[in-house]
Order: C-alpha cells, then structure tokens, then sequence
C-alpha cells in the first residue's frame, strides 16, 4: 500500500520534471557526503590520529550503514511513499552531520574519541540510504516508459556530480576551516535538498493503482528474475570499484604518471560517464532494447578490462615502458571506465520497470544493497591481487565479473501484461 499525497488540482505534467529536479539534488547532496569524505582521507588520519588501518575501517563505514539500510528504506517507500521517506531521511541525515559537526570534529585542542566519528559515519550512511530508492520511484510513477531510461540516468549522473564536488570542496574546507566546517556544509546541502523534496507528489490518479503492480505474486523480495538482475547490477559494479578506487594507484605506481595525468584521467572518466549515462538512457528509451544494450555493456567492459590486464602485463614484462605505456594506460583506463559507468541508468529503469512502480522503492533497495556490498569488498580483494601476483591478474579478475554479470543483466524480462502507467495516464487528461 502507498500513501499519496493529493492535491487541490491534477499537477500539470510538466511537473514530473521538477521531481526529477528534486531526485538529482537528494542524490548529489548524498553523493557530496559519501563520495567527498574518502577525498578528505590524509586530512582525516592526521586530524583524529589514525593509522591507516584505522583510516580504511572508518572510510568503510558509511558504506556498511548504506548496505544495511537500503532494503528497509525501500520498503518504508512502497509503504508511505516517496515524499516522507525523503524528507525524512533527508533531515535526518543533515542532523547527523550537523551532531558530527558539534562533537565529532576534531580541533588543535581536542581530538573526539573514534567511537563518535564511526557511530556519526555509520548513521549518515544508514539515514542517507532513504535517497535512492525514494527518487527512483518517484521518477518511476512520473514517467512513462518512453522516458523513464532517460530520467533514471540524469537522476544517475547525480552521484558522479556529487563526488565531483566533494572532491573539490571537501579537501580545502577540511585544511583551511577544519573538519566541522565539513560536516556543517554537508548538513546545509542535505537541508537544501530536503526543501526540494517538497516538490516530490504523488500523481494523484486513480490510474496509478495499476503502475503499483509488482513483478511477482509475492513483491521484489521472491522474484527470482529481481535478483538475477539485482545480482548483474552487483557483479557488474566490482570493475567499476576497482578502477575508481585503485586507477590512479596503477597509473602512478606502474606508469609513473604525476598527479595532473592522474586526476586528469579521472576525472575525464567520471565526465565520460555522466555523458554517457545521459545518452544511453535516451538512446534505450527509444530503440526499447534496454536487456541488449546491457549485455553490450558488460561484454564490451569485460574486454575492455582484459585489454588493461594486457597493458599491466606488457609493463609487468618490461615490453612497454615509458611514455608509451602512460599513454595505453590512460586510454584503457579512460575506454574501461566510461564503458563500465554507462549503464547505470538503464539497469535501474529496467529493474524498476521489472518490479513495477508500486515496488520499485524495495527493487532499487536490494540493487543498492547489492552496489554497497560490493563497494565494501572490491577494494580489499583488489589489495589482495595486486599483492599476489600483480594488476594484470586484479584487471582480469574485473573482467570476469563483467562478463559473470552480462546473462544476468539480459535475462529476459516478464511476458505479463504491462499494467496501466500513472504518467502516461497523466499526460493523457491534457
């Protein structure tokens, strides 16, 4: 059951894009947070005394909270609605910080204790969770499914955009005002984003019953076609972490880049995505081959990714070197990185789009669940291959999750009747 939210007239259609609105800045301001904090890491294990041991559990800390909180923030969604699950976790993540900023920032004369740091971190990851799957469905009972694709990827860009800003802010507030000045920016910012969400109603039409179908007799949870999808977004996740966590380590350890060729790389890689979210949510939406496209996308990945273990071991072997090997690392890199971020969007709405609107807050839960987990693992077993027997093993290893993922990502979708769309059935009263 959903609650809506009526209003004294039908919302014009238009307003489906002030709800998009509202979706990219509750996940930007989210992704400022957990994205921007790690850009702070030197800053941080300076400023609370850690080791880096201690450093990396922190870092992973939100993430876990995240992992946790997904599934449950999905069902409260399909249960109350999307407008209360934002608002509320929304301020309730900025009041965490802003509890951070009073007594978990550390000063020149007091250091907190860890433990405030870790219950502040896990907290914002646990009430942060709220804002994927509540924008998802609210851009799933929005839209209809001609532009669902390209609304679930602008929503999708946020997160690149989000951690594009914390990598730049974050780093100057924290070494030139201090770590509470961090967190009360990152408060105001989910402050803002919770305003935005007022914006977000439900259709108000009789018609949006029939978009609260599920994919299954018993919900997202027992649909075994939700968790091979689920799984595929999962699996498919791990070379993305790996790069974005571990590329610019290659490029300087292995290519000897400085830092302007590594943060340039990166940073073209997170552009690349952004523009190629945008332009496969469109390009799937009117072509309807969204399972296609998604094997495409993790087949093309999974050679991209064997052609980078090449190049790891054609360095490992000392036959390139050089600036011709800065130059093959940084093109695998950027071609690997961009065509392991391009799908986003469009496994989300086809997850979404498999579960039905009235679900899709639990869907996206679990795929969210799926996405942390593997965010929390990948990292560790990267370290452990390197160390091992080298990158060209961590790389090809990517490349076998991206190829593991591709059947699970294009298994076919439901044959049963699709059910009554509530922004269709809007769009139609004009």
């Amino acid at each position: 059951m959903t609650s809506s939210f009526p209003t004294s007239r039908p919302l014009p259609p238009r307003h489906r894009w002030k709800v998009l609105a509202a979706g990219v800045l509750a996940n930007a301001a989210f992704s400022v947070a957990f994205s921007g904090i790690p850009m702070t890491a030197v800053l941080m294990r300076a400023g609370y005394r850690l080791d880096t041991a201690t450093l990396g559990l922190v870092l992973g800390l939100m993430g876990l909270g995240i992992a946790l909180s997904e599934v449950p923030w999905g069902l409260l969604t399909d249960r109350f609605g999307d407008r209360p699950v934002l608002l509320a976790g929304l301020a309730s993540t900025g009041l965490a910080l802003a509890a951070m900023a009073a007594w978990a920032a550390p000063s020149a004369a007091h250091v907190p204790a860890l433990r405030w740091l870790a219950v502040g971190l896990v907290a914002v990851g646990l009430l942060g969770g709220s804002v994927n799957g509540a924008s998802g469905r609210a851009v799933m009972r929005w839209f209809a499914d001609g532009e669902r694709g390209l609304a679930m990827s602008i929503r999708q860009t946020a997160v690149p955009l989000g951690g594009g800003v914390g990598a730049l802010l974050l780093p100057v507030l924290a070494l030139h005002v201090g770590f509470a000045a961090v967190y009360a920016f990152l408060a105001a910012l989910c402050g803002v984003a919770a305003l935005a969400a007022a914006w977000v109603r439900d259709p108000g039409l009789a018609e949006a019953a029939g978009a609260a179908a599920s994919a299954g007799p018993s919900g997202p949870l027992r649909d075994p076609r939700i968790w091979r999808i689920v799984a595929g977004i999962g699996v498919l996740c791990a070379p993305q972490f790996a790069l974005l966590s571990f590329g610019t380590v290659f490029l300087h350890d292995v290519g000897h880049a400085g830092l302007s060729a590594t943060t340039a790389t990166m940073v073209l890689v997170q552009a690349g995505a952004m523009g190629m979210r945008v332009w496969s949510g469109r390009w799937t939406d009117r072509r309807r081959n969204r399972p296609a496209f998604l094997l495409a996308c993790a087949r093309a990945s999974a050679l991209l990714f064997t052609l980078l273990a090449g190049v790891a071991l054609l360095a490992e072997l000392d036959i390139l070197a050089g600036a011709a090997l800065r130059v093959a690392m940084i093109a695998a890199l950027l071609a690997g990185g961009v065509c392991v971020s391009a799908w986003h969007g469009v496994a989300y709405t086809e997850l979404a789009t498999r579960a039905g609107a009235g679900q899709a807050g639990t869907a996206l839960g679990m795929a969210n669940t799926a996405v942390f987990a593997i965010c929390f693992l990948t990292p560790l077993a990267v370290a452990h291959l390197v160390a091992w027997h080298g990158w060209a093993l961590a790389w090809l290893a990517a490349a076998a999750c991206a190829w593991v993922a591709a059947p699970w990502l294009s298994s076919p979708a439901s044959t049963r009747q699709p059910q009554p769309d509530a922004a269709a059935a809007c769009r139609a009263r004009r």
